[in-house]
């Protein structure tokens, strides 16, 4: 593992076989970048990280791993963005996506196979979800792939809310002379939503089981009802698919999700994300999990290049 100097912080890189990760632990807990070595000696970035011309624009760049906590997307209150209600009625602020990709986090384990870190509340933190916890973010690293845990520890004496996920920025078209509708995802759902102008979950596209990710019926859509907990996409016919696995049970989790998002057709990343449920889950109640007083849930994504 080394350390980098990082417009003044200090950017972790590990080296794991023919894969190289780099992450800032303590803003975020931000996954960067995550690039692979060749059989032919080139280099191909697996999640994507963009070039900034200051820390200022960290929080907003459009790469690496954002972790949406304590909740995903947009929250709704009555129709109204930016509120929820927490489970005795009272009406509070929420960010989209949540806090946490802009909050600042305490490392606790970093050794050579990854990194652990906390969150460490600020004012908007203190605001919006005002509640004895700990919230953990952990990474392990290998060769072709990575695992990912958030974890919720309750440490107060009521019920805590929750319904975490990532936002991976893929890389793609990751080989050269390739475009974005060479490549497929496979998507094991049974049914999609969308997320409409009041916070209600509504139906979405239908799709078959192989998609072009040049589809724009992707762009914006939740992969509910999930018969597995893998999806799978790649360039067809090509070797080095990224597979995304949910667990590591047979069946994926209730309520879990996948969604689809990218902001250009010619943007350089493709978002692939896994959601422990749908977005507005403290209103819709769909994909919402509470941790009692004294318990601990943890959801884990993991990624592989196969």
């Amino acid at each position: 593992m080394e350390k980098i100097p990082y417009f003044g912080q200090t950017l972790l890189r590990w080296r794991v076989g023919g894969s190289t990760f780099m992450a800032l632990p303590e803003k975020g807990a931000r996954l960067m970048n995550w690039n692979m070595e060749m059989g032919d000696g080139s280099v191909r970035d697996v999640i994507h990280w963009p070039e900034i011309s200051s820390l200022a624009e960290f929080t907003k760049a459009r790469g690496g791993n954002p972790i949406l906590f304590p909740f995903c997307a947009r929250s709704f209150d009555k129709g109204e963005m930016g509120f929820w209600r927490d489970l005795k009625g009272v009406r509070r602020p929420m960010p989209m996506h949540g806090f946490a990709r802009q909050g600042d986090f305490r490392t606790t384990r970093v050794d050579a196979t990854g990194f652990e870190a906390v969150l460490v509340p600020g004012e908007e933190a203190l605001a919006s979800y005002p509640f004895k916890y700990e919230f953990r973010v952990a990474y392990r690293f290998s060769a072709f792939g990575l695992t990912c845990n958030l974890t919720l520890e309750n440490l107060g004496d009521e019920p805590l809310p929750w319904s975490a996920g990532h936002h991976f920025y893929f890389k793609l078209p990751w080989n050269e002379g390739s475009s974005r509708p060479d490549y497929i995802i496979r998507m094991p759902s049974t049914s999609t939503l969308k997320q409409d102008a009041s916070g209600n979950l509504v139906p979405g596209p239908k799709l078959a089981l192989d998609v072009q990710m040049s589809d724009p019926n992707l762009i914006d859509t939740i992969h509910a009802g999930l018969k597995s907990p893998e999806v799978a996409f790649g360039e067809k016919g090509h070797p080095g698919d990224v597979v995304m696995r949910l667990g590591s049970e047979a069946a994926a989790p209730a309520d879990a999700v996948f969604v689809t998002w990218t902001q250009a057709d010619d943007s350089p990343f493709y978002c692939v994300e896994p959601w422990m449920g749908p977005p507005n889950s403290p209103e819709t109640k769909r994909g919402l999990h509470v941790v009692p007083p004294g318990g601990r849930e943890t959801f884990t994504v993991g990624i592989a290049v196969r």
